[in-house]
């Protein structure tokens, strides 16, 4: 009789543990998808993901119509491998601070530039995959608990999907809450990318925007 309680014990912490946990990922989920609570007068640490090719330039120029004054300090992320993203953010970095005339120290307070390893290279075999997507996935807890930002902006690289799943868990264990906004690229006419599938079935971000009403139809 005495085992049985003692066996009963761990487990009734473990069941109480489980059940705060998928009750905080409940919370989080269903305030995800509401509306700010408060306007935010003070400026916010903003995530920016950058992708190769066309996803790099579709985001450069929604960062640049940005209130910078408002999405400050903000932090550039790539893939490891991509050599050019990083440094078109900083030619644009350069370019506003050249703008509103800021000193080379006052630019490296308002942008940093990072990278993060990649989930799966092309061509890479699924099953070598897994140790890379693990990886990642590690480095992406990492990145964001280190930077704590608020604001998540991405708008469908790969890079992405650990990334904003760390930003989630950031929000469920409860160190900062962030919003995450995703906008899908323009080249997506008919269906969305894997990444624009991924987060809307997760249901974690806090916007997603759509270009298309197709797009908009399908996932209704």
């Amino acid at each position: 009789m005495e085992n049985a309680n003692h066996l009963c014990c761990p487990t009734n912490i473990i069941l109480f543990v489980i059940s705060i946990f998928i009750a905080r990922v409940a919370y989080v989920l269903y305030w995800s998808g509401k509306p700010l609570r408060t306007l935010i007068s003070q400026p916010m640490c903003a995530l920016i993901i950058l992708g190769s090719g066309g996803h790099t330039a579709e985001m450069l120029n929604l960062v640049a119509v940005l209130q910078k004054d408002k999405y400050t300090p903000r932090f550039y992320i790539a893939a490891l491998t991509d050599n050019m993203s990083l440094q078109k953010a900083q030619v644009l970095e350069e370019s506003l601070a050249h703008q509103m005339h800021e000193s080379a120290g006052e630019r490296t307070e308002v942008a940093q530039f990072m990278k993060i390893y990649r989930s799966r290279e092309v061509g890479q075999s699924y099953l070598t995959s897994v140790g890379t997507t693990l990886v990642a996935i590690v480095h992406a807890l990492w990145l964001v608990f280190k930077i704590k930002p608020q604001v998540v902006i991405c708008n469908g690289p790969g890079t992405c999907i650990p990334l904003c799943a760390a930003a989630f868990l950031q929000k469920v264990v409860g160190i900062k809450w962030s919003y995450i906004f995703y906008v899908e690229s323009i080249a997506r006419v008919k269906k969305l990318s894997l990444s624009g599938l991924l987060l809307e079935l997760l249901l974690c971000c806090h916007r997603c925007v759509f270009h298309f009403h197709c797009i908009f139809d399908m996932i209704l």
